[in-house]
């Protein structure tokens, strides 16, 4: 199992500076990925960075580390834009970006979406995200592509140059369960990102559950990503969660570092600490 951090873009953590170093920090102590929220508002008057250009600086300050944003809501974004930013992203990082892509939160948080006039119908969200997704991944290519769907088109284009990665940059779908159709979706994909809707974290024995569901839809054995969020003390301390959720099947362990976790020194010196490998 790997380990990343999982941290906001505002508040304390919407600085592209502060998260470059914080990005840095993670990678000298031995983390595997960096990985930043997705928003463009919040409902109280906070700091906050755009993810992309966060992500650059980060690209920019790091070597090794695994890093994207978690999650775009791809419905509120051109994909062809989104498209050219990753490649170009891709490319800087040397082939460490992961492209999380989802729907957009659970409650649809008006203030991101009716208050810009997005679309608000989680159906037609859906709809719009599967569209994209085949967008992103056909200019991704760097061959020709063309598309017609009910919600995009693309008339002929090419866009050089393509990702460092291939095929192409590795898709994780998020999802809250029990409803399916996300989880069918990542399995088309190449990771999915479980988010729980009753409680802080997905419980081990519904990871399994979810694990089993995704891998009954996948066309073949492939390698596949299975992201858990958690919190964990430094060093080896109360990893128990850690060792079930890695039985259960996850793949990558994001330690999720906030402010209501205590101040931003204090969720850096977490980050210094290491990861809970097990």
């Amino acid at each position: 199992m790997r380990y990343g951090i999982y941290v906001p873009n505002f508040g304390d953590y919407g600085d592209a500076r502060r998260l470059a170093a914080l990005a840095r920090d993670a990678e000298d102590a031995r983390w595997d990925g960096f990985f930043l929220w997705d928003h463009v508002a919040r409902p109280f008057a906070t700091d906050m960075v755009d993810p992309w250009i966060a992500l650059t600086a980060i690209a920019m300050a790091t070597k090794t580390i695994r890093i994207g944003a978690l999650v775009t809501p791809l419905p509120r974004r051109r994909p062809w834009k989104v498209a050219r930013e990753t490649a170009s992203l891709d490319q800087l990082s040397g082939g460490r970006l992961v492209f999380g892509a989802g729907t957009g939160s659970a409650g649809g948080r008006a203030v991101e979406w009716a208050s810009f006039g997005e679309q608000m119908d989680a159906r037609m969200r859906g709809a719009m995200l599967d569209e994209g997704l085949e967008i992103l991944t056909g200019l991704w290519s760097g061959a020709p592509f063309q598309f017609r769907g009910k919600h995009y088109h693309v008339d002929e284009a090419l866009f050089l140059p393509r990702p460092v990665q291939f095929p192409r940059i590795p898709i994780w779908v998020a999802g809250y369960w029990p409803n399916k159709s996300p989880f069918r979706r990542a399995a088309r994909w190449d990771g999915v990102f479980p988010l729980a809707q009753t409680s802080a974290f997905v419980p081990p024995e519904q990871l399994r559950e979810i694990v089993a569901y995704v891998r009954a839809q996948r066309a073949d054995a492939s390698p596949f990503d299975v992201v858990a969020l958690g919190v964990t003390s430094a060093g080896r301390a109360d990893t128990d969660r850690v060792v079930a959720t890695r039985a259960a099947g996850a793949t990558w362990w994001l330690e999720r570092v906030h402010g209501d976790r205590g101040s931003f020194e204090e969720m850096r010196e977490r980050v210094r600490q290491g990861p809970p490998r097990v």
